[in-house]
């Protein structure tokens, strides 16, 4: 009733490793659920610095219904600038929540579980949309989440066999590249922006705060961009391609791209259904048009993991106990 764990970064990583099938067919059922209402997922909520306008934390709280019957919150630290001391740009726990009481009964570290999630959510959509056997492959961005997500397609059956990475940060775009050729031994290589962006499955998972790409780009027909980071890529791109997000309400918000597109056209006829749709049948894509997927990244995807996680965590005896942590555990 009043118990309370812990469950460390170390041993988070220890429960994903080797479970790619397994976090991605959490993440379906998630939004399987979030589609059929057994779910509770409000807007999420920035904190932002006045002399840090790269930087944010967000709240991410929500409540996952079906056989989980749990709630809690993420709370997800974003500083672009902790690249430059050689730190990772995303820290974050996970609380979860009791639903009967309303008791937190866990706190996750959650760094690793957030990119497991988005990872898990792209390489979904990557499949769901067609992108299983691309000729070739470009990653924009080239930090944790685009790893976690290239480690997520391998394991959906996406070959990595012609991979083009491109980042502002040579160093970050020779690292990815380097364990991209390590790990799935087929070389891959760095290279600009157009090049990365003329591929035929493209991840976009950059820090980008507005559009760059834009004017003097096209995206090709039958083309999948994995629009991860949201805000790379100019309205008027998203005007001429299939759009498919996660949540329509909640991705239509905060200057990302479809929102940015919506106050252009004055409507939301450019979205053409949401992933669930195409999941369900509901939706029916044109192959010869390009799709961009946009998730906004609900926080459900985080609960449906994390208590995933939690469960095998004490299977397998990696929790910490907190004796005590509780201050009064009758009202008298």
């Amino acid at each position: 009733m009043h118990e309370f764990s812990v469950l460390a970064g170390k041993d988070v990583a220890g429960l994903l490793a080797g479970r790619e099938a397994d976090v991605i067919d959490w993440v379906r059922e998630a939004y399987l659920a979030h589609d059929a209402g057994d779910t509770v997922n409000p807007d999420s909520y920035f904190l932002r610095f006045p002399d840090k306008p790269d930087a944010r934390i967000i709240a991410l709280p929500a409540y996952l219904g079906g056989t989980s019957q749990v709630a809690g919150i993420k709370w997800i630290g974003s500083f672009p600038a902790n690249v430059t001391d050689g730190l990772p740009r995303a820290s974050a726990v996970l609380v979860l929540n009791d639903y009967r009481t309303g008791y937190p009964f866990a706190l996750l570290e959650s760094a690793g579980i957030s990119a497991a999630r988005t990872a898990a959510s792209a390489a979904l959509a990557a499949t769901a949309l067609g992108a299983t056997a691309p000729a070739s492959v470009g990653v924009i961005g080239a930090g944790v989440i685009a790893r976690t997500i290239c480690q997520y397609l391998a394991a959906a059956g996406v070959p990595l066999t012609d991979v083009t990475v491109h980042d502002h940060d040579d160093a970050s775009a020779t690292a990815l590249t380097g364990h991209l050729t390590r790990t799935y031994g087929a070389p891959s290589r760095t290279g600009s922006l157009r090049s990365a962006l003329d591929r035929d499955l493209v991840v976009l998972a950059t820090t980008a705060l507005r559009p760059h790409i834009g004017e003097g780009h096209a995206l090709r027909p039958g083309q999948v961009v994995l629009n991860v980071s949201l805000r790379d890529l100019a309205p008027e791109l998203l005007l001429t391609a299939q759009n498919v997000v996660d949540d329509v309400e909640h991705c239509l918000k905060a200057d990302t791209s479809p929102h940015l597109a919506e106050q252009r056209t004055g409507n939301r006829s450019f979205i053409t259904g949401t992933l669930a749709d195409v999941l369900l049948g509901r939706c029916v894509l044109d192959p010869e048009r390009a799709t961009v997927f946009s998730p906004f990244g609900l926080g459900v995807l985080d609960l449906a993991v994390g208590h995933h996680l939690y469960q095998r965590a004490g299977e397998e005896g990696r929790l910490l106990p907190v004796p005590g942590f509780f201050g009064e555990t009758s009202r008298w």
